[in-house]
């Protein structure tokens, strides 16, 4: 088994996440080539995350994220996302940690896989006799069914979740249903107090051919694809992190344990040691 240094993941990694000045994101173009080579990212850093992010990838370097509005790397980041809402360029929701996530097109229906969707506008019903999804979801959900794409400002109006007292739970319903590719922002409106506010609307009916692309996919497959492909980007991680990357997929431990021993067999990922470390972690084979 190789043994490797975390300086030398760390400065694998920079190429890969293009945090070097020379490889940093200039254009909207090269924005897109980001998010497809690495196959889904984060928005901004997460603390204690291992994951791509599009605001240090335009920096070309590790920074905090600033409070000045007219930072030049904020407002690119910033105005290209808003820019791509209504675009096919990728998905954009809150995903992985419950955080702001770009998915490339070609890992999307692997997503949707993972996701309890069936293919019809009325599969929410299912999750909510099941007791998983809750009643503002779906009072979200049902708005928007009803009445198409809504500004944030509009929709808790019309799913009765407007008074003070419910900001909370609006915003935690909207997100689990975008952690459920369920519902997804399209657009941004002048609404609101600070005259910004998303548009959002049905996952399925922004993307009405995703269904069909995900149905052919097993989801021990799709498992398998978002873990190797999130390590290829990685370079080495320990298994803990994948995991802490993905647990908004609610996947079980046997899943798991599954998932790792068919990567390894089918090498499509390998075990190195990593200085420092006690067990081995998975490291890219690409």
């Amino acid at each position: 088994m190789q043994t490797v240094t975390e300086e030398w993941i760390a400065d694998e990694r920079a190429q890969r996440y293009r945090r070097t000045p020379a490889l940093s994101v200039e254009s909207v173009e090269e924005a897109r080539a980001f998010v497809d080579a690495v196959g889904f990212c984060h928005f901004w850093p997460i603390k204690g995350i291992e994951t791509p992010n599009l605001f240090h990838a335009i920096a070309g370097r590790v920074r905090d994220v600033p409070n000045a509005h007219n930072d030049p790397d904020l407002s690119r980041c910033w105005g290209w996302k808003d820019t791509s809402l209504d675009k096919r360029w990728w998905h954009y929701g809150k995903v992985l940690r419950r955080r702001a996530t770009l998915i490339s097109l070609d890992l999307l229906p692997t997503f949707y896989a993972c996701s309890e969707n069936y293919g019809e506008l009325e599969d929410y019903l299912l999750e909510y006799e099941a007791g998983t999804m809750s009643m503002e979801a779906k009072q979200i959900y049902e708005a928007l069914l009803e009445l198409g794409p809504l500004d944030a400002v509009r929709l808790r109006r019309e799913a009765h979740l407007s008074s003070d007292g419910s900001k909370s739970r609006f915003d935690r319903a909207l997100t689990e249903l975008q952690v459920g590719f369920k519902v997804m922002p399209i657009g941004v409106a002048e609404a609101g107090a600070w005259n910004y506010a998303f548009i959002y609307e049905i996952v399925q009916r922004h993307w009405p051919e995703l269904p069909a692309q995900a149905r052919a996919i097993q989801r021990s497959e799709a498992r398998a694809v978002l873990v190797t492909q999130y390590v290829d980007d990685v370079v080495a991680i320990d298994r803990g992190m994948i995991r802490r990357v993905f647990h908004v997929m609610n996947w079980t431990p046997g899943e798991w344990e599954r998932t790792f021993e068919a990567l390894l067999e089918q090498e499509r990922v390998r075990e190195v040691r990593v200085n420092g470390t006690a067990d081995p972690w998975l490291a890219s084979t690409a």
